[in-house]
């Protein structure tokens, strides 16, 4: 889910990539808005610029949404108390344009000539705008930037006799990633793309089907994992039962590799496999792949940390916090002086001179995307007194934009893109840089290697092996022989 204006990159001193939403719905139980609260905080790392909950209860919607984080927008009593009804959605936004508004934060809800419908994506439509262009000439007013809302109007236009129908028919004519799911007066919905890029899975709570972007949100609430929705299904819940359709033509899956990178939860399981313990398979095949003579290995935090540990394991060496996160730098400094913002780097993370002065460190990091706060790192772990400082990373180099769902740079500022990786090691001021070969990867989350004709996941942040059109993109788009390789 984006806005569709035009792109504003990260900030120079936040160089992450960002995931754009997470998303949650449950049928059937009293407590359902202060679950889906819960829900929602345990899927925070997904989006922290506006969160939104829509209620049903006896065939009214209600609704509240707000800015920031849902801690600052639903913990208080009368919020919760205001949101009756036993069946909920939420959703929880970053926002990749400029200030949010909140016509823009979902969930969308629409009354249709069928009753009234709320709505809440994760993913990317690489075919909104031009949907939106059709749409607008043949009448329709939209009401927020975001992609989502295209999907809102094809429903409307829909010729479709059922809310099922209408659903079916709109979808076919996206492009793109989505999970999603959809809230009646009478039914949950839950959707995953013919490709299954973004992930979606089926909880119960006490007989009651949760659905949720990670399994981290049904532990939050003690509720059982069933299954992941499989590519290409709707998963409709209504009176307690859950029935499965399947009204697409058959992809092969091509879900986003980078969700065990970085994206998830390292306590969630993502189609089948534990993300920590992914996390801790890409570090031994880094240090397998690449290692210097060290004396310990640091993780930059915290995400870092898991694919450190995996790499001081295979290596030999000993794990040390050599690098101290602030876990309480909070949204003052999003927009800081030109003072505070000087000091860069050091507002999150500080050395810990005790674990580095004299040593030979291997840092170990997620991804390089600008190449800023790599730099900030090194700089900071020399002046605690570092005799050497090796990089390793573990993710190939990010050669070109996510438009799947995940904010990332234009193509001409991804660092990776411009330079090779002796020319980065040079930049961020390291004795030595590499990074996990796609091979490497795809063994971590095990696959024998990548397959360049029949890739498992979806990785063209990596390669550039775009798994869609990207209508909305055409320098960008996919060559035909790559889009055919991709799909089949």
């Amino acid at each position: 889910m984006v806005d569709q204006v035009p792109p504003q990159a990260v900030g120079e001193d936040d160089d992450r990539p960002r995931e754009e939403c997470g998303i949650f719905g449950i049928a059937g139980t009293r407590d359902a808005a202060a679950f889906t609260a819960l829900g929602l905080h345990a899927l925070q790392h997904r989006g922290q610029e506006a969160a939104g909950i829509v209620t049903m209860a006896d065939g009214t919607f209600h609704s509240h949404k707000a800015r920031g984080l849902v801690g600052d927008g639903f913990a208080a009593p009368e919020v919760i108390e205001a949101l009756p009804g036993d069946s909920a959605i939420g959703h929880v936004r970053y926002a990749t344009t400029g200030a949010t508004m909140t016509r823009n934060v979902q969930p969308l809800f629409a009354e249709f000539v069928f009753g009234g419908l709320a709505l809440a994506h994760n993913g990317n439509l690489t075919n909104a705008g031009a949907l939106r262009r059709e749409l607008v000439e043949a009448g329709s007013l939209f009401q927020s930037t975001t992609d989502t809302e295209v999907l809102v109007h094809l429903i409307a236009r829909s010729r479709g006799r059922t809310v099922l129908e209408r659903l079916v028919e709109s979808l076919a004519r996206l492009e793109g990633a989505w999970s999603l799911v959809a809230l009646t007066a009478k039914k949950l919905i839950g959707v995953r793309d013919p490709l299954g890029v973004r992930p979606l899975v089926v909880g119960d709570l006490d007989g009651a089907p949760v659905l949720a972007s990670e399994t981290c949100a049904l532990d939050i609430l003690g509720a059982a994992f069933v299954r992941d929705v499989e590519p290409g299904e709707i998963v409709v819940v209504e009176n307690g039962e859950l029935i499965s359709h399947r009204p697409f033509p058959p992809k092969r899956k091509r879900f986003c590799i980078f969700e065990y990178v970085y994206f998830a939860r390292p306590d969630s399981v993502v189609d089948g496999k534990g993300v920590y313990d992914a996390r801790k398979a890409i570090g031994r095949e880094l240090a397998a792949e690449s290692h210097p003579g060290a004396d310990i290995v640091v993780p930059v935090p915290d995400s870092g940390v898991p694919a450190a540990l995996g790499y001081a394991e295979r290596a030999g060496l000993p794990f040390d916090l050599g690098i101290i996160r602030n876990h309480y730098v909070g949204r003052t400094f999003i927009e800081p002086t030109d003072q505070i913002r000087h000091l860069g780097v050091k507002l999150k993370h500080n050395a810990n001179r005790a674990a580095l002065e004299g040593k030979r460190v291997v840092l170990v990091d997620d991804s390089i995307v600008r190449g800023t706060t790599s730099m900030k790192i090194v700089q900071m772990v020399r002046a605690a007194g570092a005799a050497e400082v090796h990089m390793r990373i573990a993710s190939p180099p990010i050669t070109h934009s996510c438009f799947y769902g995940v904010d990332t740079p234009e193509r001409s500022k991804l660092l990776a893109a411009q330079r090779s990786v002796d020319d980065i090691a040079a930049h961020i001021g390291v004795d030595s840089l590499a990074f996990i070969s796609m091979d490497g990867l795809y063994r971590a989350v095990g696959e024998r290697g990548r397959d360049p004709t029949r890739p498992a996941y979806c990785d063209a942040c990596f390669t550039g092996a775009y798994p869609t059109p990207l209508t909305d993109h055409p320098d960008e788009e996919p060559s035909a022989r790559l889009l055919e390789t991709a799909t089949r």
